[in-house]
């Protein structure tokens, strides 16, 4: 399944890199991909785990977008 979570704080590729980085240990996380300009993560994951991908995000400093 994919899931696509907009996040704030996205200013260029070392940002993406961190976001891969962080979320691609959790579990059943596949291919990420970031559209820097956008700020829009993308996620092929085996499972719905928005929640957790939510708080890893938050974590790494990219808080979902309101």
């Amino acid at each position: 399944m994919q899931i696509a979570i907009q996040v704030q704080n996205v200013k260029c590729q070392g940002c993406a890199a961190a976001i891969r980085a962080g979320l691609s240990p959790l579990p059943g996380v596949g291919d990420i991909v970031v559209d820097v300009p956008t700020g829009q993560v993308m996620v092929e994951a085996d499972r719905d785990c928005r929640a957790e991908l939510r708080a890893a995000l938050q974590t790494l400093g990219y808080p979902e977008s309101a």
